[in-house]
């Protein structure tokens, strides 16, 4: 009986670990941590912005945590200056749609603002796939910046 019961909490205890080390949520990033990411790209873009800019365009160095990661903008001209996927950079943010059609890139141009935080909800494709899902991005400027950092809700 002994035996059973340790072979019953080693597998309960195997279950546990399992499931909150490889659950789907944790391949995601939270509302929390998108947050605090963009207010450390704040306090990066305030020290040295071209630096900053260089920072977030690169694949590792902190900017980018499974899915989240820091995109900005040009707010005279619109254009990315960073974003995780490099084909982007230099195409106006304002041009980017939804999947229905919906002006995704001028909502998060029009949220910007200095001296605030503001989110998007909107629509977007996890990474993978093809259907999109809620989506929130906090958004904030920073001199000429536009910066954001989105999660999946």
């Amino acid at each position: 009986m002994h035996h059973k019961w340790m072979a019953g909490a080693a597998v309960t205890l195997l279950m546990s670990i399992m499931s909150t080390t490889s659950m789907p949520q944790d391949q995601f990033g939270t509302a929390a941590e998108a947050r605090g990411m963009l207010k450390w790209a704040v306090a990066e873009l305030i020290a040295n912005e071209t630096a900053a800019l260089e920072k977030f365009n690169r694949d590792k160095g902190g900017f980018k945590d499974r899915d989240l990661y820091v995109f900005c903008y040009d707010m005279t001209s619109g254009k990315f200056t960073a974003h995780v996927d490099q084909a982007v950079l230099g195409t106006d943010v304002k041009a980017l749609k939804e999947k229905d059609g919906s002006p995704l890139g001028e909502k998060i141009f029009n949220a910007t603002k200095p001296g605030a935080i503001n989110t998007v909800a909107y629509t977007f494709p996890k990474p993978g796939t093809t259907e999109p899902v809620p989506k929130e991005s906090y958004v904030t400027q920073v001199g000429n910046q536009g910066c954001g950092v989105g999660y999946y809700k």
